[in-house]
């Protein structure tokens, strides 16, 4: 006898969900609930139609009724809200919101896929009708008309999140003036905060105004204000605040919910109820690392979970290794991506954890296109177990966080990092890939061989007094500097070594920290036993201060910045 499933909500998880049962039951019946217009749509696409790169909304629409009912023979239902789970009767109620008709639905198998809702805070005028929220096709397509008729030129988005920062950018790019508001000390909280810097400052030279530390306390037609008592002119505003999985359905459902406010499910997805699953972002996950149930809202672990609660359903074994939680996003000229821990919830987590720092060519220098990656590596001190990772730059910085992600899964070391082998041509990365260079500080920094201090900590040792080496050669110190610092360039030091005390902690920098690395190990040698390494260098200070310098006003500790 065949299955009759029934799925609630599409898009990654239930979508998925049903092509797979398809694929494994031809005879299966297969029915999918959705209470908005569209079926499948692209959710993380949905910023870039307000820029035209989605020049027109058709296109986020992945697959209509008719397609899935022709491709898949799945039937898809849309405008129709199911309103409660009948589970002594193994039924659904469904309500069809075009002409209010309540029915009941049969099921075998029911699975939960309604996602997550966006956070509308509790504050004056959020509910004003040019305040808006971003999560499906209608959303983006009732925004943008908005913005066009009534030619809105001032836009706030509250929220420093992957949303909030793709739409603040996207406005940006469509000529509005955008002001982007964080509460976060931060935006993009996937990266750590030294990271976040850069683009931070990105956003910042491409013309949005980026407001961090302070919150959202209230809203009218022409204004937000916050909680600084800063107001900040806005036509439209944008809540990008965050998301709450829509769980009310199997709350009401007597459905067991997870310490992280999502729906709890075993490893193969099923909740409380055996005849009920659920997947993607409405439901807690395993976090491999931190051992614990948490809660992630990303496309590619929703197809996962999709897949492995179809197989499920019909007897097929699932490994369930949990999440490490994997992103990327693209800021204006900039690409970034993050993988695992971040060193700050890595300490938090208890790990005894320590981080490298490396600013290294994306491809060989003598390339046209050649420019800086940043990559930050977090791992665990004594194991060298790597944590996490997080890399900037205009080049393949996803594809250097994928390699260690997958390092992450196979639970791998700094030691295997080091010794990896990857693909090589100069059009695509160095000899010496970027992710080996960070192995291989690491390995130097945790067998003892030389020190170094964050780029964080450079500005609390300038104000103590410290003595800074400047490495770089003379032209470059002339074109910006730290303030006070002593230029010895790495050509002249074994000439001028005798300039350098040894009686005091020496702090040593380049541009980048590879010259200045060269310049510490030869000064061990020569029997200097308190120099230290700055991780990042000059090129890592002044990203790392410029944003704060520049919102806050405080006096630099360059005497020019420099990002060349």
């Amino acid at each position: 006898m065949s299955k009759k499933i029934l799925i609630v909500g599409g898009v990654a998880g239930g979508a998925s969900t049903a092509a797979r049962i398809r694929r494994l039951d031809e005879q299966a019946e297969v029915i999918m609930f959705e209470k908005g217009p569209h079926v499948s749509f692209s959710n993380c696409s949905l910023p870039f139609h307000l820029s035209g790169v989605v020049e027109s909304s058709n296109r986020l629409v992945l697959m209509n009724p008719n397609s899935f009912k022709s491709k898949y023979n799945l039937e898809a239902r849309t405008h129709s809200e199911v309103i409660r789970i009948n589970r002594a009767d193994k039924t659904v109620t469904v309500r069809n919101l075009i002409t209010t008709e309540q029915y009941d639905e049969t099921y075998d198998k029911l699975v939960l896929s309604p996602g997550a809702a966006p956070i509308v805070p509790r504050v004056e005028g959020a509910t004003l009708q040019h305040v808006f929220t971003v999560r499906n096709v209608v959303d983006i397509e009732r925004l943008q008309k908005a913005i066009v008729e009534n030619d809105a030129q001032h836009i706030a988005v509250v929220g420093g999140g992957y949303i909030g920062v793709e739409v603040a950018e996207n406005l940006c790019l469509a000529g509005r003036n955008v002001t982007l508001v964080q509460s976060a000390p931060q935006i993009l909280r996937p990266f750590d905060f030294d990271m976040a810097q850069i683009l931070q400052k990105e956003m910042m030279d491409k013309g949005v105004q980026v407001i961090v530390g302070n919150g959202l306390a209230s809203i009218t037609a022409e204004e937000v204000t916050l909680v600084s008592g800063k107001k900040v002119k806005a036509d439209i505003v944008v809540l990008a605040i965050g998301v709450r999985p829509e769980t009310t359905l199997a709350e009401e459902a007597g459905l067991e919910i997870g310490t992280s406010g999502g729906i709890k499910v075993d490893q193969n997805y099923v909740t409380s109820d055996p005849h009920i699953y659920a997947v993607g972002d409405v439901i807690e996950v395993y976090h491999r690392l931190l051992h614990k149930p948490v809660r992630l809202a990303l496309a590619g672990p929703a197809q996962r979970q999709a897949r492995a609660a179809a197989d499920h359903i019909y007897g097929i074994a699932n490994i369930n290794k949990g999440v490490i939680g994997s992103s990327s996003i693209q800021v204006f000229d900039l690409n970034g991506a993050a993988t695992g821990l971040t060193e700050e919830v890595a300490k938090k987590a208890g790990f005894q954890v320590d981080s490298v720092y490396v600013i290294a060519p994306d491809k060989v220098g003598l390339m046209p296109t050649s420019n800086p990656l940043h990559l930050k590596l977090v791992y665990e001190v004594p194991t060298g177990r790597i944590l996490g990772a997080q890399a900037i730059g205009k080049g393949n910085a996803d594809k250097r966080v994928d390699v260690i992600a997958t390092l992450i899964t196979m639970g791998g070391t700094i030691e295997d990092l080091k010794e990896l082998e990857l693909s090589y041509s100069p059009m695509f990365s160095t000899a010496k890939d970027v992710v080996n260079l960070a192995a291989l500080v690491a390995n130097n920094i945790m067998a003892g061989r030389f020190r170094q201090v964050p780029v964080s900590a450079v500005r609390g040792l300038y104000e103590a007094g410290a003595l800074f080496v400047d490495v770089r050669e003379e032209n470059e110190f002339a074109n910006g500097h730290m303030k006070g610092a002593l230029n010895i360039p790495l050509s002249q030091l074994r000439e001028r070594m005798h300039e350098i005390p040894k009686d005091q902690p020496v702090y040593v920098h380049c541009r980048s920290a590879q010259r200045s690395y060269n310049a510490v190990m030869a000064l061990q040698g020569a029997g200097w036993n308190q120099v230290v390494n700055v991780s990042g260098s000059f090129l890592g200070i002044c990203l790392y201060e410029y944003f704060t310098d520049v919102q806050t006003g405080r006096e630099p500790i360059v005497t020019q910045y420099n990002f060349k």
